[in-house]
């Protein structure tokens, strides 16, 4: 069978060379901010104090740990409404969740920490004897803010969502469900042996979008008083600019790096796939 040819395009070209300049030129200035140091020339000092510099092992840790808490609380409230919308069928009930969970989009993130504050200031005042008072302490403490995976759950509801509703689209989640309790499954064994393994690459997708909204969270925890990791890094510019550049060039990395374990998961079934058409 004849190959089919496709004549020459370089528009393709200069449109990814324009792409890519656009975004590894900042890239590239920002590492060479770094690395060149007026009076001492190209060093990497700026990399070698990362770790040692004050506070910036806690903030990384403080975030990591708000994202996860993050991510599972948000498919903990997203998943089992998505798959029961989904399974009853109701083209009702799917529109008010869609709503819902698209909400967050419109609602600045000035307005929700103006919510909050309110809402922690007003316990305090009104209620000081009772247990709701330490509940608004326990969840502000600094070390670990939950109040801030309240807003961030919020924050995330919409990527949450859609990466979820992207993937039930392609699975026919009636179908397996049914044919699961036709084989004797019970519901729990019918979710999480046939139901979620299809949803993988949607809840990694959804995970990954939820932890590095978080990892680049800025406007919420500044306004609230706490200092994850993006607070962290502006405060840090204003001592040691080029520390503050190099930490923002790893929170990339950081970054790219979950995107690259994420993808790799999302594509691990594919040998497992063959396997089995090599089998039969």
């Amino acid at each position: 069978m004849a190959r089919l040819t496709h004549p020459p395009r370089p528009w393709r070209g200069a449109v990814l060379l324009v792409a890519g300049a656009y975004f590894l030129v900042p890239l590239l200035a920002s590492f060479v901010f770094t690395v060149d140091v007026p009076g001492t020339g190209l060093t990497l000092s700026s990399y070698t104090q990362i770790f040692a510099a004050d506070g910036f092992t806690a903030a990384l840790l403080r975030s990591l740990g708000l994202g996860l808490c993050t991510v599972a609380l948000a498919l903990v409230l997203t998943l089992p409404a998505a798959l029961a919308v989904r399974l009853s069928g109701s083209g009702r009930l799917r529109a008010v969740l869609e709503v819902v969970c698209t909400l967050p989009l419109v609602v600045p993130p000035v307005a929700l920490v103006a919510g909050l504050g309110t809402v922690l200031k007003w316990g305090p005042d009104q209620l000081a004897t009772t247990p709701l008072y330490e509940t608004f302490v326990a969840i502000q403490k600094p070390s670990f803010p939950l109040i801030l995976v309240f807003a961030y759950v919020v924050m995330a509801l919409p990527f949450v969502y859609r990466s979820l509703e992207a993937g039930l689209r392609a699975v026919d989640v009636r179908t397996l469900v049914e044919a699961a309790r036709d084989l004797g499954a019970s519901w729990p064994r019918a979710l999480f042996a046939v139901v979620l393994p299809n949803l993988r690459t949607a809840l990694l997708n959804a995970s990954f979008l939820a932890l590095a909204l978080v990892l680049g969270e800025f406007t919420v925890a500044s306004l609230l008083g706490f200092q994850p990791f993006a607070v962290w890094i502006v405060q840090a510019s204003g001592s040691n600019a080029q520390l503050s550049v190099a930490v923002s060039l790893l929170s990339l990395l950081l970054t790219w790096g979950l995107l690259l374990v994420v993808t790799g998961l999302a594509r691990s079934r594919g040998p497992v796939k063959s396997r089995k058409k090599e089998a039969v």
